[in-house]
């Protein structure tokens, strides 16, 4: 199987900390160029973790409109 290995970054402590990020428009577009069966996991540490993306981890009690 095809992995996407996202190389995740720690920012700040909250996300008016973090700066520019994507949009998810820009994420999709990106995407685009893998295989759509590819697993897509986060390294962490320089490689030393990784960690896996389900839809459990997108939280649905967030007001993702906000400002």
């Amino acid at each position: 199987m095809k992995k996407l290995i996202i190389n995740a970054k720690r920012n700040g402590y909250s996300p008016d900390q973090y700066g520019q990020s994507m949009t998810v428009l820009e994420l999709m577009a990106y995407l685009e160029q893998f295989d759509e069966e590819a697993q897509v996991f986060l390294s962490h540490d320089n490689g030393y973790t990784y960690g896996s993306i389900t839809e459990q981890d997108f939280p649905d009690d967030v007001d993702y409109d906000e400002d």
